[in-house]
């Protein structure tokens, strides 16, 4: 029955890691679509992301199996529920690229950004991408101080978020309503992406601890490793 069971977990694990890589590619391809205005790209992140909700359903079927007959305790039980919760975060990741992805059909063949915030969204789609990255390498490694980090790459998503509301608010601002509100609303996508990932990091670690960390507990973690961390030295 255990190594049954072990296998299962690795089958969900590895589902769950399939399903953090096609988000993070979703999010790429969603970025280049909104920086360019390329229908063709949106249009394929559009089509695609029936892939993401059917391997979300994949997932909770095989973790739903695993509560009615392994009947997990402890530890286990953990590691499954862990394992629907994050079904649902990356569902999430999915579908807020799906939305960028609709924002550049919807608009084209005109561009949705004006070009003094497109520098934001590029560099703000890098870290998106990086976190949807590092999201599937922590459901593959259960890597807890990998996990941890995704909390400071977090703060520098936010970051920008909260500086393109200063290109917004400016009084030279010339683009409009429509344009604002799309702005807004695409930001906010980003911004909630990088959060999911941020989720996802924090029910790994719960996953193999035992306790959901507070966001001071994760600080902490990643002070920890990096007093522990030995770098070469330059010469």
């Amino acid at each position: 029955m255990r190594v049954v069971y072990n296998e299962q977990m690795g089958e969900l694990g590895d589902l769950l890691g399939e399903m953090a890589g096609l988000a993070g590619t979703a999010m790429e391809r969603s970025t280049r679509a909104l920086l360019e205005a390329d229908l063709a790209l949106a249009e394929q992140v559009i089509d695609e992301h029936e892939k993401i909700t059917e391997l979300g359903a994949i997932c909770e079927e095989k973790a739903f199996q695993l509560l009615a007959l392994q009947g997990p305790v402890a530890g286990d039980l953990r590691a499954v529920v862990s394992g629907i919760q994050i079904v649902a975060d990356i569902d999430r990741m999915g579908a807020l690229a799906l939305h960028i992805a609709k924002a550049t059909r919807r608009r084209h063949p005109n561009h949705v950004l004006p070009d003094e915030v497109k520098g934001y969204f590029a560099e703000m789609g890098r870290i998106a991408v990086a976190l949807g990255a590092a999201t599937r390498e922590i459901l593959e490694t259960r890597d807890p101080a990998r996990a941890a980090r995704l909390h400071h790459e977090d703060e520098a998503m936010d970051d920008l978020h909260r500086h393109l509301f200063t290109v917004l608010m400016d009084r030279e601002w010339e683009h409009g309503v429509a344009a604002a509100v799309d702005v807004t609303l695409l930001g906010r996508y980003y911004e909630r992406f990088a959060d999911h990932a941020v989720e996802v990091g924090r029910r790994v670690i719960f996953l193999v601890t035992g306790k959901l960390p507070t966001e001071e507990e994760i600080r902490q973690l990643v002070e920890k490793v990096d007093s522990l961390t030995v770098y070469p030295e330059s010469h």
